[in-house]
């Protein structure tokens, strides 16, 4: 709705006050949902200032003035301080949420007292401290787009803010139209403009971005992960169901890409810790660790799941290279597949353990991107069912067990009463946990006294912790060293990004027993489950997920090794141009030498057709050329034909057809002067007149766009030109 007309004159100044209030009020909404979509923000203070902005947008609908006095103004924000203490102190107990909630009140008091230009400035301030404060409470790719957002609406915002204020310090004020929507123009133009500097500014400052030297971002990173539980299920001591409390999370982890893996086809167990002691409801290991030894830009894995003999082994190696972009999930241990040999990335310090563990040391650099080399080779179960029992003295440490109910060895020597051999008893085991037990994230209501035996006897249902614990004290009774491993197991492929994609609910245990010769091996008596590669309506998640990690990867944890990659690629990409052209043009060197002996042989024989093939080209070369000239020419031609179509576009046209007649005749009228201001130097008062008739009906054409004096501008050109013929 457009301010009313004033003596048949539209008050353009109220049109921009209007607009003005407008984008002011949308560049502030868009800064709080960017602070509300980062998740940061409580929902009280979603609810309280989500209803201040609807109260405000519902008063600038209906057009409607609501102010704060400056009475109430001063003792709000007086007593908005002493809360801010008890904020810091009592509620929030930090200082961002404190100060992010005190910016939050000074946007809801300001946007209700909007008098002077400071307020409007103020207010814009406080929505760009809202996307700063959104910037530093995450890293997600959704911040780009409510950043793009923000930075449009902040376009249009302070064009108007600079219109509004021009238009009121101005002291000659424009001619405006009697039309109730030539307004709209104005926010028309506003909407094809801003858009467009929108991305001019994505695009300048995305160069910079990857041009500007840059360091790494894993500290920054640190501060944003996933939550405590995550952490503290990869830690030197778990309690027993605390994967299962991870695994009720969907957020993703990380990415894995395999070298030669396009299809998914790899099944992979990824380590995070072994756990070797069990006091019935804890797993805990002692911390044995120790640097790794550095060389050839990685970090080398010991070999740690026991010596393997040459000649027992009728396998080759099987070794995988393979990358990982972890998410800050808040833990120190590289996940890897096993066995790993060695590990790279950028940190300095990297220990293990004698479970095969790896950790970060590095405080100034967290776990977020790593390359790793493993040997997955399978052992033959022929050669596990021999390796016998002759175990290290070191491994007593994998048969200590707690007091157990007795009903558990048992069980024990029931499942493996038909085994021979140790690794039959091992699968025998796997096998009855998978086959007999059902598996689900419930977690007990009340605590147990004895976790193990309730699972196996009463509940007979849990998740992998449950399965893989009473998996271990299964052959532990037995005599067979085992250990629980916890880490994460996941199926589920990106085709698109080549990327397994790892969420938190595919955090997993399982179990590693020993074979005397051969290591630790892995068995996982947690019932199978599918992921796959999604189809059909759900592959859009995968669009989602191959965006998410571009995100991730290449802006997030862009750092000086991203620009070595772009800056290789860049040369090598230029290098390879430069190749090809060269080898097309000796490739087709003598094929172009063959055509240019055709063509003078052509020439040759028709002269008068190629002349006039030459001057065909020749003219369509000037042609194009004044390609511009000619367009403002039959431009000009359809206006003169039709005035009334384009009234304000006739009117200047026939303006400057008059100046250049004028300019024949020795009067030269300078761009800063304005039409009347020409009129006034013009001496001769015989074409004064009708330079000054036809100034008049232009004015009214050109700025009140009027179709009838548009009409009108041919024959008072005329007069004008037939007086400078009399001087």
């Amino acid at each position: 709705m457009l301010p009313p007309k004033q003596h048949g004159i539209i008050p353009l100044t109220k049109a921009i006050d209007h607009y003005f209030e407008l984008a002011l009020y949308l560049l502030v909404l868009t800064g709080f949902a960017t602070l509300a979509t980062t998740g940061g923000l409580d929902l009280p203070s979603i609810i309280l200032v989500g209803t201040a902005f609807a109260i405000r947008g519902y008063l600038l609908a209906k057009r409607r003035q609501f102010t704060i006095s400056d009475n109430w103004t001063t003792p709000l924000s007086i007593l908005y301080f002493v809360f801010f203490a008890a904020d810091y102190f009592l509620f929030s107990r930090s200082f961002l949420p404190a100060t992010i909630h005190l910016a939050l009140f000074g946007v809801v008091v300001r946007m209700f007292s909007l008098r002077r230009e400071r307020d409007h400035i103020t207010l814009a301030i406080l929505a760009f401290l809202m996307v700063l404060a959104s910037a530093v409470l995450t890293v997600d790719s959704t911040f780009l787009f409510c950043f793009a957002t923000f930075m449009m609406m902040a376009v249009g915002t302070f064009v108007l803010m600079e219109m509004r204020r021009s238009g009121h310090v101005a002291n000659i004020h424009a001619r405006h139209s009697n039309d109730d929507h030539e307004h709209r123009h104005l926010a028309f133009a506003l909407a094809r403009i801003a858009p467009a500097l929108m991305l001019m500014i994505l695009i300048f400052g995305g160069a910079l971005f990857f041009i500007m030297p840059r360091r790494s971002a894993a500290g920054y990173l640190g501060a944003y992960s996933l939550g405590p539980d995550l952490s503290s299920g990869f830690s030197d001591r778990v309690q027993l169901g605390k994967i299962g409390t991870i695994q009720l999370s969907n957020a993703v982890v990380m990415h894995i890409q395999v070298d030669g893996d396009n299809l998914g086809g790899s099944d992979l167990h990824w380590r995070g810790v072994a756990l070797a002691d069990f006091d019935g409801k804890t797993w805990s290991n002692p911390k044995e660790q120790f640097f790794l030894r550095h060389q050839a830009n990685s970090f080398l894995v010991p070999r740690t799941n026991g010596p393997l003999q040459p000649h027992t082994s009728s396998l080759r190696e099987h070794v995988i290279h393979y990358r990982v972009l972890m998410e800050p999930i808040g833990t120190n241990v590289f996940f890897l597949a096993p066995w790993a040999r060695s590990i790279s990335g950028d940190y300095r310090l990297v220990a293990g353990d004698s479970s095969g563990a790896v950790y970060d040391f590095d405080s100034q650099h967290p776990i977020a991107r790593y390359e790793a080399d493993s040997d997955i080779t399978p052992t033959p179960p022929a050669e596990l069912r021999a390796a016998g029992r002759n175990y290290p003295p070191q491994l007593a440490t994998y048969l200590r067990l707690p007091p157990l109910d007795p009903r558990v060895p048992q069980l024990a020597e029931k499942i493996t009463s038909a085994a021979t051999n140790d690794f039959d008893k091992a699968a025998a085991v796997e096998n009855y946990l998978r086959t007999r037990f059902g598996y689900t994230l419930e977690l007990p209501q009340t605590a147990v006294k004895d976790p193990i035996a309730n699972f196996l006897f009463e509940r007979k249902q849990g998740h992998c912790e449950y399965f893989a614990s009473s998996m271990a004290v299964l052959l532990r009774s037995l005599g067979i060293p085992a250990r629980v491993v916890n880490g994460f197991r996941s199926d589920e492929f990106n085709d698109l990004t080549g990327n397994y994609v790892v969420r938190a609910k595919n955090a997993h245990s399982w179990v590693e027993a020993y074979f005397p010769n051969y290591g630790w091996q892995t068995f996982d008596p947690t019932p199978a489950g599918y992921s796959g590669t999604p189809q059909g309506w759900s592959r859009l998640a995968l669009y989602v997920d191959a965006m998410s990690s571009f995100w991730r990867d290449w802006i997030v944890s862009y750092d000086t090794s991203h620009q070595y990659t772009l800056g290789q690629a860049a040369f090598s990409g230029t290098r390879g141009l430069l190749e090809n052209a060269r080898k097309w043009a000796r490739d087709h060197y003598a094929s172009m030498l063959k055509w240019a002996q055709r063509s003078q042989d052509r020439v040759e024989h028709s002269p008068k057709r190629w002349a006039i093939l030459a001057v065909a080209l020749a003219g369509t070369i000037l042609l194009l050329g004044n390609l511009r000239r000619v367009a403002r020419l039959v431009h000009e031609k359809w206006l003169r034909a039709y005035p009334e179509r384009s009234p304000e576009q006739a009117a200047a046209m026939w303006y400057r057809r008059m100046a250049r007649a004028l300019e024949r005749q020795g009067m030269e009228k300078p761009a800063s002067q304005t039409p009347q201001e020409f009129l006034r130097q013009i001496e001769d008062t015989r074409l004064r007149e009708p330079v000054a008739r036809f100034t008049a009906v232009y004015e009214s054409a050109r700025f009140g766009n009027s179709a009838d004096d548009a009409q009108r501008l041919p024959e008072l050109y005329e007069e004008v030109e037939l007086a400078t013929r009399g001087r």
